[in-house]
């Protein structure tokens, strides 16, 4: 309902309700009992000219508005917090690989000058059985009366020695084999090699001792 329907008519308007209705009473009750006609209107006009003052509007206040009751606070929602995005780790660059180290060179292999051709090989002075005979027998191995052979080999130098004796076939006796080269060594002697020039060059020889006790 507005607000308007709710206000009280005013006393002026009540009156002049009452006037007009009143004025009705009034001719029907005239005519009821035979009052003239022109007596009536007369009656009408100075009721017509009635004058009703009305009363000043006294402005009402408007009502206050209503009491806010204190209402709750709204609930509140526990909202998560977002996400927290999480950077991946720094991809690092790959460490660059080792330098590969070259092996170092070969050592430089020596070369020997090229041998001079043999012309002429070289000769032994005498006879090469007698530089070990069986009075050079070992007095210990003709003891235990151990025998064998012996294989060794030697260098002629350019003025027909006999050096770097060496055992290449053992008797199985070291020192029948010790014998055989230290005899050979302090006997032998030879007539140099000849390259194609006749210069006496180095050469080598070999020989095998046979190793036998005499028989008496």
């Amino acid at each position: 309902m507005a607000y308007a329907d709710k206000q009280p008519m005013s006393r002026s308007k009540m009156l002049a309700i009452g006037g007009v209705a009143l004025l009705h009473l009034v001719l029907l009750w005239g005519l009821k009992n035979g009052l003239d006609y022109n007596a009536a209107v007369e009656v009408f006009e100075d009721l017509k000219t009635f004058d009703i003052k009305e009363e000043p509007k006294v402005e009402e206040e408007a009502p206050p508005p209503p009491e806010q009751k204190d209402m709750p606070p709204p609930p509140t929602v526990d909202v998560p917090p977002p996400p927290v995005s999480v950077a991946p780790p720094p991809v690092l660059p790959a460490a660059p690989p080792a330098p590969i180290m070259a092996p170092p060179p070969p050592p430089p292999v020596a070369i020997e000058p090229p041998k001079a051709m043999q012309a002429q090989a070289a000769r032994a002075r005498g006879n090469p059985a007698s530089w070990v005979t069986t009075e050079d027998y070992p007095p210990s191995a003709l003891r235990e009366e151990r025998e064998g052979v012996t294989g060794i080999a030697w260098d002629v130098t350019t003025d027909g020695k006999v050096a770097n004796c060496r055992v290449t076939q053992s008797s199985g006796s070291a020192d029948l084999d010790d014998a055989a080269c230290k005899f050979v060594t302090r006997r032998g002697r030879y007539n140099p090699a000849l390259d194609q020039n006749g210069n006496p060059i180095q050469s080598s020889d070999k020989r095998r001792v046979r190793w036998q006790i005499p028989k008496d």
